[in-house]
């Protein structure tokens, strides 16, 4: 446990390093990519405290990603185009301050997880993963057919939102803000990892008829899980937008499910940074090996297999050389 503390403690270094690097060396793409695996990390972290603590195996957290995506479009656009969002029963306008939007996009993925959470919890097993599919699906095809906000050609938002004190067009400003972002969401999952609901949650997971023999509402206690895990990742969401200035429906695909579900397994399930690693990973490889080749996804997919087989702790569980899961 104290062995993997102190991984965490140099990825998390590593990735301030490279990005300092970066500046000296005048390279803001490199930023830039940090950033990108910064905010997709924040993305698997949410998911991870659903799949890794609470062993929900959801296959739709893509719809949280992109609520949060289009929480920080919707928002940014209408005060882009100085135009109300809403002006009955009370004017309601746009804003560019990313505060406020990332207590909607909280908000708005955090209801949305609860709706999801209460039919989907219903279920079990690959019944779960289907019913959480197919609910991001269903956001997916209703986000291409709203011509409002772009429909399929999706959303562009042509000046990066505002924090104040930064100037967050300057790369290692928000570089800066999403790391800051992700290690105080990766404090509180500590903390909650390792509070009594925590640990409740793990000894469900790991024995779910014992856990109901002790009194535990297990029902209620993923739900709770999940609700917090999808405004994480609405939260990542809206970042991303601000990020790519741009937001589109791709952002709920069952693909956006599937990456963020990857960088878990590669990092480590239910390793505290394992997301930031299996991130890291991806974009490394998606940057370097696909300006080699356009198949490039074969290597991550031997990479993914032999992790799947041989070393199922991921990079941060391989390193640490214990099998043993904390927050």
């Amino acid at each position: 446990m104290i062995r993997e503390r102190y991984i965490n403690a140099v990825i998390l270094a590593l990735m301030v390093i490279i990005s300092i690097a970066a500046l000296w060396m005048d390279e803001p793409f490199t930023i830039t990519l940090a950033t990108k695996a910064v905010i997709l990390a924040l993305a698997a972290v949410g998911l991870n405290l659903a799949l890794g603590q609470g062993g929900l195996v959801s296959f739709g957290h893509a719809a949280y990603f992109g609520v949060g995506g289009y929480a920080m479009g919707i928002l940014a656009s209408h005060a882009q185009n100085y135009t109300p969002l809403m002006e009955v029963p009370f004017l309601i306008e746009g804003t560019n301050q990313m505060p406020v939007i990332w207590l909607v996009a909280v908000v708005a993925s955090a209801l949305l997880a609860l709706v999801i959470g209460a039919l989907s919890l219903r279920t079990s097993g690959v019944y779960f993963i289907m019913v959480t599919l197919a609910f991001g699906q269903m956001l997916y095809y209703f986000a291409i057919s709203w011509p409002a906000y772009g429909g399929e050609d999706g959303l562009s938002i042509y000046v990066r939102n505002e924090f104040p004190g930064l100037n967050t067009l300057v790369p290692i400003q928000f570089f800066g803000l999403c790391f800051a972002v992700l290690c105080v969401v990766l404090f509180m999952v500590h903390r909650l990892n390792q509070s009594p609901f925590g640990l409740a949650l793990m000894g469900a997971h790991q024995n779910e008829e014992r856990a109901r023999t002790v009194g535990i509402n297990v029902t209620r206690l993923r739900l709770v899980a999940f609700v917090i895990s999808g405004a994480i990742t609405g939260l990542a969401g809206a970042l991303f937008a601000d990020l790519n200035r741009f937001v589109s429906p791709v952002m709920f695909d069952w693909h956006t499910s599937g990456q963020i579900m990857i960088f878990i397994i590669l990092g480590g399930v239910a390793r505290l940074c394992g997301p930031l690693a299996g991130a890291s990973l991806y974009i490394i490889l998606e940057h370097y090996l696909g300006g080699l080749s356009e198949y490039w996804q074969i290597y991550l997919g031997l990479i993914l297999l032999f992790v799947v087989l041989f070393a199922k702790g991921g990079i941060v569980g391989g390193l640490a050389r214990k099998e043993v899961r904390h927050g």
